[in-house]
């Protein structure tokens, strides 16, 4: 039996999975690393824990498995997007890496729109938001002077992990898409948007396919973890990844993936598509193919922050116990997930969450539900735009967290108001990074091939007509939270570093 290995670099932590030819998930492991938030708004990380992380993942795959050790074929990756990592000219990183959901780019965002104006979203299809890698770039050149003359080479978090690993430095096109310094229609490196703002071209590493094989294993990293011999491929962007690993490859196909961040995710055959409400166009892991996003920042993170504050020490399977008894509505308790800003529609980093209608009658489980049914409509703001835009969205596959409770399933089918799909054996990102490098040793001739066989439904969700009326009503509440409170929150803004 031949193997794939995928790796997922995610924001808490890594996960990895050996996969078999036949689709078969053999086994996993996960290993989590530390945030540094040193000031509001700040969100960094060391890239050598990364490094350190990945490996220790990929060395407890082949304890566990050591028959395999030496038919592991090959080896892809997803990656948060959007993340700063700066090298010098020998290959030493600089600074902490600068993250997604880091807010401190709110005065280059501004600088970049007014230089640029309408040939930002001509050359890149997205607006200039905190979370792109250009604006954390002019920040560094900023109030980094010093470290901004050493930078020889930046790189997204992945790509930094898989030339530690390999020896070889390059980015794929899903994730230089975030960047906002790609020409998504010449797929190259914008030289425009580069000397706008004095950035070398020099800096930006070369460009391939997400299933071109890039090399191998440096020797003393396949020994530490017990392979040889394996090809490795560049991989995509995790919300790519996510979209393979669901079977997202033909257009009518969307997505609900719910991790730390919230993501909708419909498939496109082309670039063209007009935007608005601050969705996303970017280029799929799949070759010559693209997809539109909308985000929530605080989604999964919203639900492990309630945790903290009201069950510590349960699970999260007993944090959920009672949500399905109670009404939709949470008896009349509306929750805004804005914790760190919100991203689609509004691109505010300023914005912060609510609790509206709290009395004492309310309980913890009227709270976690609420928490669910505010995250739940955020993500379906994103669906209204897409609707807006003309798409047709008959069923969702959902994956990540929201895809682990029955409730929250049907929560998100009751919202969104279509069919939800729950996969049988869901394994996100990191499974798309396997499919590509399964696709990429030749197994199968397509990744739509490698998807009849790696992807298999488990149960669809139908609408509930009486909860569909009710959350439709409910959504209409929930949107006009954000106009009636951002002025509140910009008020309590100078509060927030005490």
């Amino acid at each position: 039996m031949k193997y794939v290995m995928g790796i997922d670099l995610g924001t808490s932590g890594v996960k990895a999975i050996l996969v078999d030819e036949n689709g078969k998930v053999c086994c996993e492991a996960s290993k989590p690393y530390r945030l540094i938030q040193d000031k509001p708004g700040y969100c960094e990380q060391n890239p050598e824990d990364w490094v350190e992380q990945t490996i220790a993942a990929m060395k407890e795959l082949m304890t566990r498995q050591p028959v395999q050790r030496l038919h592991v074929e090959g080896i892809s990756f997803s990656g948060q997007m959007h993340g700063l990592v700066l090298l010098d000219e020998f290959r030493q990183v600089l600074r902490p890496a600068i993250l997604w959901n880091d807010t401190r780019t709110t005065a280059q965002c501004t600088t970049i729109t007014e230089k640029l104006r309408d040939r930002l979203q001509k050359i890149t299809k997205n607006h200039a938001l905190e979370g792109f890698t250009l604006p954390k770039l002019l920040w560094v050149k900023e109030h980094e002077p010093d470290i901004d003359q050493k930078i020889d080479m930046f790189l997204l978090p992945k790509d930094y992990v898989r030339f530690r690993l390999t020896g070889a430095i390059h980015t794929d096109y899903s994730d230089a898409a975030g960047t906002l310094l790609l020409d998504i229609s010449g797929q190259t490196w914008s030289q425009e948007i580069c000397q706008a703002f004095d950035i070398s071209l020099h800096i930006c590493p070369p460009l391939v396919s997400s299933e071109t094989e890039v090399g191998t294993l440096l020797p003393q990293v396949a020994r530490e973890i017990g392979i040889k011999d394996t090809k490795v491929f560049a991989g995509g962007a995790d919300n790519a990844c996510g979209a393979i690993g669901a079977g997202i490859l033909s257009s009518g196909h969307t997505l609900c993936s719910i991790g730390t961040s919230g993501v909708i995710l419909s498939y496109e055959e082309n670039h063209n598509r007009e935007l608005q409400g601050n969705l996303h166009l970017f280029h799929h892991a799949k070759k010559d193919a693209f997809y539109t996003m909308g985000v929530t920042l605080s989604a999964g993170y919203s639900l492990d922050w309630t945790k903290s504050l009201l069950a510590p020490n349960e699970s999260f399977k007993e944090l959920l116990d009672g949500v399905a008894d109670v009404a939709p509505g949470a008896n009349g308790l509306l929750f805004t997930p804005y914790l760190v800003g919100e991203r689609t529609p509004y691109a505010d980093s300023i914005i912060r969450g609510s609790l509206i209608g709290l009395d004492s009658r309310h309980e913890r489980v009227h709270i976690v539900r609420a928490v669910l049914e505010g995250i739940t409509f955020s993500l379906n703001e994103s669906m209204a735009l897409f609707r807006q835009a003309g798409k047709e969205i008959d069923t969702i596959v959902s994956i990540g967290g929201g895809a682990r409770s029955k409730t929250w399933l049907q929560m998100q089918a009751d919202i969104f108001q279509t069919e939800v799909i729950q996969l049988e054996n869901e394994q996100g990102p990191a499974l798309g990074a396997a499919m590509l490098a399964a696709v990429g040793c030749g197994w199968y001739q397509s990744l739509e091939a490698c998807a009849d066989q790696f992807i298999h439904q488990a149960a669809v969700f139908a609408p509930n007509q009486q909860h569909v009326d009710v959350y439709d009503h409910l959504f209409r509440l929930y949107q006009s939270i954000y106009t009636s409170t951002r002025d509140i929150h910009a008020g309590l803004e100078p509060y927030r570093s005490i």
